[in-house]
């Protein structure tokens, strides 16, 4: 009785560390989030910016997050993870000021993108320190909980944000309050206790998969697709819902109902997960989100611009989690911080493509074609997968994970 009771609690998901580290998670993309939907109303109203500005403006913390992304992969798999992480978080902290004090569009620019550094890192380590701290027996449904935190705070931040800004029409008390959320998270980072890691011999000091993983290519090339779409959706939603549909206290709705199908989303996911059923989850995924973004694009009307959150929420809590599974199991043990730099640098390359291509679309064309477009790429995305990348999967991962 005593040795089944030992190895429960060694076996246990929701360790004391491993809600920590979902904690911090939670706190940094809520901190993140709570101005996204916001910040173009923001560019608007504060400067007069027109769409084209709007999207380079908002894009640039998304190329600084791509360039220090490899390198924050390295960083984790080389030093001390817990160190590496307070640093970051810091960082993270401490740019929130700068929204604060910045009076040009050009200063906000560069505020904007300087965030993106500490935003980049903090991400690959914060998810790196939830593997080391999961039970292996655990690990392919912990990294599907663990998505959860920073795809609920990503859907229930900007909902907030949104309502906070209808009731007081104050950006200042928006800056603020996301100060003082990422100041949470970093004291928070500071209390999680991470297990030593042994060192490796005979790892080479230096490769190009110490930056990015080449062995999961395709998997990256796949899911910058998914990426793409949901940056178009994330950043123009409550534009579009504005002025397509003349809707101004919907948007809250719409990303409470996608949290909604996040949330449900994650507990039937992680049935098949624990299950080892990764690519069928992931193929779950990638057609309900094809289903939500064909409705948005296609139906101009309240309901479906609702129905298609619930169906996009429903897809991504499953696809995410599936593909950064995809991405663990096909690096070594001791590339973890590498596996998931790599599947961010994917993820916000085809989010930064899509604030770009969104903004320009809907400037020159409209809002319509605009997701139209993220339709044609969700489609696209999705063919890939089920045609090539499922399989290719099954042939590079490695059983030590």
């Amino acid at each position: 009785m005593a040795t089944n009771n030992t190895n429960n609690t060694k076996d246990r998901l929701w360790n004391r560390e491993y809600i920590k580290v979902m904690i911090c998670n939670f706190l940094l993309f809520f901190a993140f989030y709570l101005l996204t939907p916001l910040l173009p109303l923001y560019l608007d109203e504060q400067f007069e910016a027109d769409k084209d500005r709007i999207g380079i403006v908002l894009s640039g913390y998304v190329i600084a997050t791509l360039l220090i992304r490899p390198f924050s992969g390295f960083v984790v798999d080389t030093f001390d993870r817990k160190t590496v992480l307070t640093i970051c978080f810091f960082a993270f902290f401490i740019c929130f000021t700068g929204y604060i004090g910045a009076g040009t569009l050009l200063m906000f620019a560069i505020v904007r993108t300087m965030h993106g550094i500490p935003f980049g890192a903090t991400t690959v380590v914060n998810s790196t320190a939830a593997i080391d701290v999961l039970p292996s027996s655990r690990r392919n449904e912990g990294i599907g909980f663990y998505g959860l935190s920073n795809n609920l705070a990503m859907a229930i931040a900007p909902s907030a944000g949104i309502y906070i800004y209808h009731a007081t029409g104050n950006f200042s008390l928006l800056f603020w309050l996301s100060l003082i959320i990422a100041f949470g998270g970093f004291i928070c980072s500071t209390k999680v206790r991470l297990p030593k890691r042994e060192k490796v011999s005979d790892k080479p000091k230096l490769s190009l998969d110490h930056f990015f993983l080449g062995r999961a290519w395709l998997l990256a090339v796949n899911i910058a697709f998914f990426g793409l779409c949901w940056g178009v959706m994330s950043n123009y939603v409550a534009l579009y819902g504005k002025e397509e549909l003349n809707i101004t206290d919907g948007t809250g709705m719409f990303f409470t109902l996608l949290s909604i199908g996040l949330v449900v989303s994650r507990f039937i996911g992680s049935r098949k997960l624990r299950a080892g059923k990764i690519t069928q989850c992931a193929t779950t995924g990638v057609l309900l989100s094809l289903a939500g973004y064909g409705l948005f694009a296609t139906v101009v009307a309240p309901w479906s611009y609702f129905t298609a959150a619930v169906l996009i929420g429903l897809g991504n809590g499953q696809m995410y989690p599936s593909f950064l599974n995809m991405f663990i199991k096909t690096a070594r043990h001791d590339q973890r911080g590498t596996a998931n730099s790599s599947i961010l640098i994917s993820w916000d390359l085809g989010m930064g493509l899509g604030i770009l291509l969104g903004g320009v679309i809907a400037e020159n064309i409209g809002f319509g074609a605009a997701f139209y477009t993220v339709a044609a790429m969700q489609l696209a995305g999705t063919l890939l997968f089920i045609c090539a990348t499922s399989k290719f999967f099954e042939r590079k991962r490695l059983n030590e994970n």
